[in-house]
């Protein structure tokens, strides 16, 4: 079957106004529109993407409250520099291993 019997197949049904009109608005809205289909995707993966992403935050928020509250105590700061932060008196020194 080529083009132009294909055309003459489907051109009777482009005569009526309304299957027209259902067209021409279905192409605008779903192509030519500002919330078009290609960016109402887009925008749907950039929401995963920032939802993962707050995900991330707040747990990092928890870890980051629950040693702020430890470190409330004078005890709990000086353990806190020792060994995250390598602080050392000033009589000691302070060996840091690190294994590969």
């Amino acid at each position: 079957m080529s083009i132009f019997e294909y055309m003459k197949k489907i051109l009777p049904y482009f005569k009526n106004k309304f299957i027209l009109a259902s067209t021409v608005f279905l192409v605008y809205i779903l192509f030519l529109d500002d919330n078009d289909i290609f960016s109402v995707i887009s925008r749907n993966s950039k929401l995963k993407e920032l939802t993962s992403k707050k995900k991330a935050m707040i747990t990092d928020l928890d870890k980051t409250t629950s040693i702020l509250d430890k470190l409330k105590y004078q005890s709990e700061v000086e353990k806190y520099a020792r060994e995250n932060k390598f602080f050392k008196k000033d009589d000691e020194d302070v060996f840091v291993i690190f294994y590969e």
